[in-house]
């Protein structure tokens, strides 16, 4: 079936209809009026033009707010649960266009104490790994006068009262409904959504106002802000507002990256070596043979080595186009399109690497209230 598919913040199987997917969970799409908007503050990012972020919750409302003067903030994050991949850092990418774009701050929560929740990991595996992601979104940018990384159980002092309000406005029916909770499911887990909505009203708390707050990020994320967006007006802060994008397909044709297979996921600390490794065994939408592929052509629309192109490693439009056109035709074969997509990987790594061991003395001046590491 079409739709027989599950995506939750802790769970994504299936081949997802992002169409129904969108439907499912009643939000709004990013149509041609809205990007002609979008287009008057600066250049569309190719994640947009493309339909990678594709659905929101509010954004327009968020632009009006802005043009009137009302300044947003940022809010993304990372579950530290293992090594930073690909499809951490494909919305993070966004993120950071986002801040140049509207000049704005930014806030970066690393839940710690979720991934002790559910994963089998004790705390101070989930600290190492947290310094160990920031580490990757340091390296993309971010404007270190306007960017903090929360780190949720350093930072407890400041979310736990705010997670609190949120908490009492928040049934247990609803968190079940929400999130598929059952009695085996620790109290923890039921509790941590509260958690991360915090940082979506801690400006506002601190200000003893109203500070809109953007959120681009996967759309597996929207249960918990559904939540958190529910809960917001009895507590006097405002909705915060969404930009959903689609997963970051994985090398073995899967719709998302996943650590679990990692063959078929690029960590951002993978070798040259791993990395034509992992894309030279990666799925594609050849044919069984050069011979019958010269006359039938590809079909790139399943082939993840194309995918990779068009999610992030290929901005330029009509190169995109191209490819498209040659593949369909027979006349690029899948070896030829792995070369260039493993040259294009390791081109990336090689910059983000280096950048990464300069993020190591920067990352604690960007911690919130100036926690260490």
């Amino acid at each position: 079936m079409a739709d027989d598919f599950k995506v939750t913040p802790w769970e994504v199987t299936g081949d997802i209809d992002y169409e129904v997917l969108m439907q499912r969970f009643g939000t709004t799409p990013i149509d041609d009026a809205l990007m002609k908007r979008i287009a008057k503050y600066g250049e569309i990012h190719p994640m947009l033009k493309r339909g990678i972020f594709y659905t929101h919750r509010d954004f327009g409302k968020l632009l009006d707010d802005y043009d009137k003067g009302n300044k947003f903030f940022l809010y993304t994050g990372r579950g530290p649960s293992g090594h930073t991949h690909l499809g951490h850092i494909m919305p993070w990418i966004f993120n950071k266009w986002v801040q140049d774009v509207f000049e704005a701050d930014m806030l970066f929560q690393m839940t710690d104490d979720e991934k002790f929740l559910f994963k089998d990991l004790t705390l101070k595996d989930t600290r190492a790994l947290a310094y160990e992601n920031a580490l990757d979104f340091v390296a993309l940018g971010f404007d270190p006068e306007k960017t903090k990384i929360i780190l949720d159980t350093e930072n407890i002092k400041e979310l736990y009262p705010i997670a609190l309000k949120v908490a009492k406005k928040v049934t247990f029916s609803t968190a079940k409904a929400v999130f598929g909770f059952d009695n085996s499911t620790n109290i923890g887990s039921i509790f941590f959504t509260t958690i991360q909505a915090a940082p979506a009203f801690l400006p506002s708390e601190r200000a003893g106002k109203q500070i809109p707050c953007l959120i681009p990020c996967g759309i597996d994320q929207d249960p918990h802000f559904r939540v958190a967006r529910d809960a917001a007006p009895g507590l006097n802060y405002p909705k915060p507002t969404m930009l959903y994008c689609k997963m970051f397909p994985g090398l073995g044709g899967g719709d998302k990256m996943s650590s679990s297979d990692e063959m078929a996921t690029i960590y951002t600390t993978d070798s040259p070596k791993n990395v034509k490794k992992k894309v030279g065994r990666a799925f594609t939408g050849g044919c069984v043979s050069v011979e019958e592929q010269r006359v039938k052509g590809g079909n790139p629309e399943v082939c993840a080595v194309f995918k990779y192109n068009f999610y992030l490693f290929e901005k330029d439009d009509k190169k995109v186009n191209d490819l498209v056109d040659k593949c369909k035709k027979g006349e690029i074969l899948c070896g030829e399109c792995k070369q260039m997509l493993t040259e294009k990987i390791n081109v990336f790594l090689e910059e983000h690497q280096a950048k990464r061991e300069e993020a190591k003395e920067v990352v604690d001046s960007m911690t919130f209230d100036g926690f260490k590491w």
